[in-house]
């Protein structure tokens, strides 16, 4: 039986791994903090420790006797008043539970990245783990932030920690509790406030498959290597349509400009700021958006043996999930597949 410890497992993905490990019958510790929300694994036998990854203290305590580290807490957010608080949990934060983890000799890591901080080719077509990228080109704090942890996770490899790197690409599924910006999107469609698009697209794949691909990293990753955890590439128009069928509800058709967009943003972000809210479209998203986010799988496929669900049936139960638990109500509903 395999002590695995996690950090972020109360979060979307966190809580898909915690549950996967727990079905295999390992002995699973989750780092929480006092006022975590709890919900997604309350159900699960597994061990609390309370802690946070930016108080190296309680990581060492809590790290110490564990064979497998899951490294998924991050702070993802496209907008913050204070972006040093995004750098200060994913940069030190990473900092702090890769140097335990050397310290105290555990048996594998696997650090969660992100396809944010991996290079798009110039033609728009896939990218991969090998293609290149500079810190400058990454737009936003949280691509930043997660592109330093990754070379922290890289220089701790090459030190000789046992990490592997996943980047997930766009997961979707149910459990989405906060909800992340992809949630967003999927709740503004189904709220009725996504009455327009921009041509853009992402990588989407099944929340349970990134937590399965989390475990086949822990098995059968190569130390110091990255994998990206996706599935298919979709335009934003693609994903709007399959919801439209899965829910009855209209699809919008009015495609605008990318600089309609980011001045849209600018000008909300400047609102927010003066009436002490959060942006309703994030200058970073929009600026993102200029850009496919289409990644390949591949090597996740040859080397871990990624599961390749239903994207459709992942956007379905997602859909289900934000219903059932108060997000939304839906007034037509025609069926759960494109």
């Amino acid at each position: 039986m395999k002590k695995s410890f996690v950090t972020g497992g109360t979060g979307f993905i966190g809580a898909h791994v915690v549950r996967k490990l727990v079905e295999r019958g390992d002995d699973v510790t989750v780092l929480v903090r006092p006022w975590s929300n709890r919900s997604l694994i309350a159900d699960l036998p597994v061990r609390f420790a309370i802690g946070d990854i930016t108080d190296a203290e309680t990581l060492e305590t809590a790290i110490k006797g564990m064979d497998v580290i899951y490294h998924i807490a991050a702070d993802y957010r496209l907008w913050s008043r204070d972006p040093s608080e995004i750098y200060r949990s994913n940069v030190q934060g990473t900092h702090n539970v890769l140097e335990v983890s050397f310290r105290v000799g555990v048996e594998k890591v696997v650090y969660t990245s992100t396809v944010g901080c991996l290079g798009l080719p110039a033609d728009g077509s896939e990218g991969n783990e090998q293609t290149p990228v500079t810190r400058n080109e990454l737009v936003g704090h949280y691509k930043k932030s997660k592109y330093d942890a990754e070379q922290i996770a890289v220089d701790y490899a090459a030190r000789g920690l046992p990490v592997v790197i996943v980047n997930p690409s766009t997961p979707v599924g149910p459990g989405d509790i906060k909800p992340t910006p992809t949630g967003r999107i999927i709740l503004d469609f189904l709220r009725g406030k996504m009455k327009a698009y921009v041509d853009t697209g992402l990588n989407l794949v099944a929340v349970e498959d990134v937590a399965e691909g989390h475990i086949l990293a822990s098995a059968r990753g190569r130390v110091g290597e990255k994998y990206i955890l996706g599935n298919r590439n979709m335009t934003l128009k693609e994903l709007l349509d399959v919801l439209a069928r899965m829910t009855g509800l209209p699809a919008p058709n009015l495609r605008i400009p990318h600089w309609i967009a980011v001045v849209a943003a600018a000008l909300d972000v400047a609102a927010a700021r003066m009436l002490g809210r959060e942006p309703y479209i994030p200058l970073e998203g929009a600026l993102m958006a200029r850009k496919k986010m289409f990644f390949s799988s591949q090597k996740a496929l040859r080397e871990l043996g990624m599961p390749q669900s239903s994207v459709e049936d992942a956007l379905a139960r997602a859909v289900d999930w934000f219903e059932k638990n108060g997000y939304v109500r839906l007034k037509r509903r025609i069926g759960s597949s494109a």
